[in-house]
C-alpha cells in the first residue's frame, strides 16, 4: 500500500477526498474551522511534493443543487488556511471541470462544489413519492447506481492519484470515498488525517497501556449499545454518564424523576451490568446528580442521591461526590478514551461534570498518559476549554470512529488497504 509520506507527487494531480463540512452561520461564516485545519498538512505534503490537488467533500445534506450548502462559502477560508489561493470549480464533473483539472499546474488547489449535489454521491434516488411502492424505489435505486458508475468514473478521471482524508465519513460506501478507489489500484492511499485517527484508535483498542478507561456520555442506551458491548471487551473501567445513567439508575429501581429514561431498556441496562461483572470491569456511575426544575440555564438546582430525583426534577450534570470519584479514576489511567459528555455543558450551570473530566484527562495526558478524545460533543467540549493541545488526539471522526470503535469494517478504510 502507497504511503502520502513516500509517494512521488512531482508531476502529479491529486485527487483528495476531505472533509470540509463544517459549520456556517446565518452569515456562511465558518464557526468551527477543526475539519478543515486537518486537512491542511496533506494538501501542504502535495503540494511540497511538486503536485498540484482537486479537493473533494460534501457539505450538509442537500437534495438537489443549494446556494446555501455551496463550498464556495469556504473557500476564502482555505485560501487563508493555506495561504495561496484557491481555484472552484463551481462543479463535481463535467466538461468545464475536465478542463480546470487538465489546467491545473503544480501547487494549485482546485476545489470542487459540493459532492451531495449529485444523488450518484450516496448511490441513493431522490424525488420520489411518499407513497412510492417497493418496486418504484428499487427501479430508482437500479438507476440511480447505473449512473454512479459514470459519475465515478469521472471524478476519478480529474486526477492521477487518489488519497482519502475524510475520515468523518471512511463509514460511508459513497462514490468519493469507497467506489473511486479502485480506479486507482496502485496510487492510492491515505492522508495524514486518517493516517493519525487509525493509529490514534488502533493504540487505544488494540494495544492500550492499563489501567485503561472509557467514558462515555450521551443520552440514551440505545444509541450506544455497540460501543458500549464492544469496550466491555477491552476496558478496565467504563465510566458511563449523560442521560443514559437515569435507564440504569430506574432499571435498579431508582426515581429518576423528568430525567431522560427508556424504560423499554431497562432489561439491556441489567445485562450490561451483568456482563461487566462478569468480564471484570469496573463499571462506574455518579451516584450524585445536578438537578434541576427545568431545562434552562434559570432554572433553580438542588443536589442529590441519582437513586432519588424527585418528581418534576431532571438530571443534567453530575454532583461533586461523582465529580471528585471520576476525577480520580481517570488520573489513575494510562490510556483514555473520551465520548460523550456527562452533563448539559453547554449551560454554564451544567458543565462542572464534563469540565472535571476534561481537566483530569489534560492532568493524565501531562503526566504520560494516552488520550483520545472522541464524538461531536467530546471533541466541542475540548474546543471549549481550550484542551485541544493539551490530549493526545483529538478526533475529527463521529460516527466513523464510533462504528471503528465497535469494531465494524469501514468502506472507505478497506477501499484503501485492499
Amino acid at each position: 500500500m502507497q504511503t502520502i509520506e513516500t509517494y512521488n507527487f512531482e508531476g502529479k494531480k491529486a485527487l483528495v477526498r476531505v472533509d470540509f463540512n463544517v459549520p456556517l452561520n446565518d452569515k456562511f461564516e465558518i464557526t468551527d474551522d477543526t475539519r478543515m485545519k486537518a486537512a491542511v498538512p496533506t494538501i501542504k505534503k502535495v503540494i511540497a511534493g511538486g503536485g498540484s490537488v482537486i479537493l473533494m467533500s460534501h457539505f450538509g445534506r442537500p437534495k438537489g443543487v443549494d446556494e446555501k450548502l455551496s463550498l464556495k462559502h469556504i473557500q476564502k477560508h482555505l485560501e487563508e488556511l493555506l495561504g495561496q489561493p484557491v481555484k472552484f470549480a463551481g462543479d463535481s464533473v463535467g466538461d468545464k471541470v475536465k478542463a480546470q483539472a487538465a489546467e491545473l499546474k503544480a501547487g494549485e488547489v482546485l476545489l470542487l462544489e459540493n459532492l451531495r449535489f449529485y444523488a450518484e454521491e450516496e448511490g441513493k434516488p431522490r424525488g420520489l413519492a411518499a407513497d412510492a411502492s417497493a418496486e418504484e424505489k428499487k427501479v430508482a435505486k437500479a438507476a440511480v447506481k447505473e449512473t454512479q458508475k459514470t459519475f465515478v468514473a469521472d471524478l476519478a478521471a480529474l486526477g492521477d492519484t487518489y488519497i482519502n482524508d475524510a475520515f468523518g465519513t471512511a463509514h460511508r460506501a459513497h462514490a468519493s470515498t469507497a467506489l473511486i478507489a479502485a480506479y486507482f489500484p496502485n496510487n492510492k492511499m491515505f492522508g495524514y488525517v486518517i493516517e493519525g485517527e487509525l493509529k490514534a484508535v488502533d493504540a487505544v483498542m488494540k494495544n492500550p497501556v492499563r489501567p485503561f478507561t472509557a467514558i462515555m456520555g450521551g443520552s440514551k442506551v440505545s444509541s450506544k449499545i455497540d460501543i458500549i458491548m464492544n469496550l466491555l471487551d477491552k476496558v478496565d473501567t467504563l465510566i458511563l454518564g449523560g442521560g443514559m445513567t437515569y435507564t440504569f439508575k430506574a432499571a435498579l429501581g431508582g426515581k429518576v424523576g423528568s430525567s431522560i429514561c427508556e424504560p423499554d431498556k431497562f432489561d439491556l441496562a441489567l445485562d450490561i451490568m451483568r456482563i461487566a461483572k462478569e468480564k471484570g470491569v469496573n463499571l462506574v456511575f455518579p451516584d450524585q446528580t445536578l438537578i434541576a426544575d427545568d431545562f434552562s440555564n434559570d432554572a433553580n438546582v438542588d443536589i442529590c442521591d441519582s437513586m432519588e430525583i424527585p418528581d418534576g426534577w431532571k438530571g443534567l450534570d453530575i454532583g461533586p461526590e461523582s465529580c471528585a470519584e471520576f476525577e480520580k479514576i481517570i488520573k489513575a489511567s494510562k490510556t483514555i478514551l473520551w465520548n460523550g459528555p456527562v452533563g448539559v455543558f453547554e449551560m454554564s450551570k451544567f458543565e462542572a461534570g464534563t469540565k472535571t473530566i476534561a481537566d483530569a484527562i489534560v492532568t493524565a495526558t501531562a503526566a504520560g498518559s494516552f488520550s483520545l478524545i472522541g464524538g461531536g460533543d467530546s471533541v466541542a467540549a475540548i474546543n471549549k476549554y481550550n484542551f485541544a493541545d493539551k490530549v493526545s488526539y483529538v478526533s475529527t471522526g463521529g460516527g466513523a470512529l464510533l462504528e471503528y470503535i465497535e469494531g465494524k469494517d469501514l468502506p472507505g478504510i478497506s477501499a484503501i488497504r485492499g
